[in-house]
Parts: structure tokens; sequence; C-alpha cells
């Protein structure tokens, strides 16, 4: 492919050369060297490849590069970027809370799974303030953690959830 194809990843438009067929997964770590998504069962059965595609959990591994077009793809690196931009803050945070709750709950083992839980949670929590601890289960369902922390995983999301609560309550009093 000569010219390349253009892509918007985490607010950025890239000019990649992979072939339209080329997972995009293999376009996001070898060509822009994102590290997020990560390559777990190559059948989009394990989360760990997702990405936000326009803000829906996509999985990258099976989704050719072709069938992005000029939509924009968001990778754990961008999601800072992607809250700021959902509640129009004027900058973005280090962390979302999302991220922050996975700390400080100490969600987080081997790291197989953190990419496609914190993407999967970040798309909850934009659609759905608090969820239910159902409502939390039933998104997560097909995101798999080798470790068996799901436990911390739900209470991770859960105050994440309460912090989002926070934040908009903080913003409605200014």
């Amino acid at each position: 492919m000569a010219n390349g194809v253009g892509i918007r990843v985490n607010e950025r438009w890239w000019i990649v050369k992979a072939a339209p067929e080329t997972p995009l997964l293999y376009v996001l770590s070898g060509e822009l060297q994102l590290n997020g998504p990560r390559f777990g069962c190559g059948l989009a059965q394990c989360g760990s490849c997702s990405v936000l595609i326009d803000g829906v959990e996509t999985r990258s591994c099976v989704t050719p590069l072709s069938a992005i077009g000029s939509r924009a793809v968001t990778s754990l690196e961008g999601l800072p970027v992607w809250y700021a931009r959902q509640r129009k803050l004027p900058k973005p945070p280090v962390l979302t809370p999302v991220q922050q709750a996975f700390i400080d709950e100490q969600a987080i083992q081997c790291g197989y799974c953190y990419n496609g839980m914190t993407i999967k949670a970040c798309e909850l929590l934009s659609k759905t303030a608090q969820p239910s601890e159902a409502e939390i289960r039933s998104a997560m369902n097909g995101h798999l953690c080798r470790c068996g922390s799901y436990p911390r995983i739900l209470k991770a999301i859960q105050r994440a959830s309460q912090a989002a609560v926070g934040e908009r309550t903080e913003e409605h009093r200014q």
C-alpha cells in the first residue's frame, strides 16, 4: 500500500501502511506502538484487545483496519482525553476514575485483563452512571481475568461509579 490509510486514534490522525484486512490490534501495537490493547486469544473471546470505537467497546483482534473508516478509536492510553471530552472538562485527568479505582482496589494482578476491563467499564459508566451489581456483571461478561480478580474488579467499577457521581455533584455546585 503506497499511500497508506488514515486512522484517528486517541484524538490524533495517523497514516498507517497496513493492508486493509490487517487486524486493528496489529496496527495499534505494531505501527502506533500502543501497549494498552493486548493480544490474548485472537478470537474476540477474552477482551484483552478491546478499544472504544466511537465510544463502543470493540475487540480489535478481529476488527480489520478497513472497518474503521473515519470513526474514532480510543485505546487505554487515550482514555483520560476521551473521559475529559465526555464530561467537557477543560483538561484531561492523569487517570480516569476507572483507572484510579483499579489501583485503589488492587484489582490489577498480572495485567492480562486490565485493558479490556478498563475499556468496558469506561463504556458502561459513560452510558449508566450508577449501574447495579447485576448490570456491571452483565456488562463485564466476556472479559476474562486469568487471576480471578473479579470481586476486586467489581468493587473498582462500583468505586469509579461513585467517584463519577461525586464529580457530577461537584460540577453542579460550581
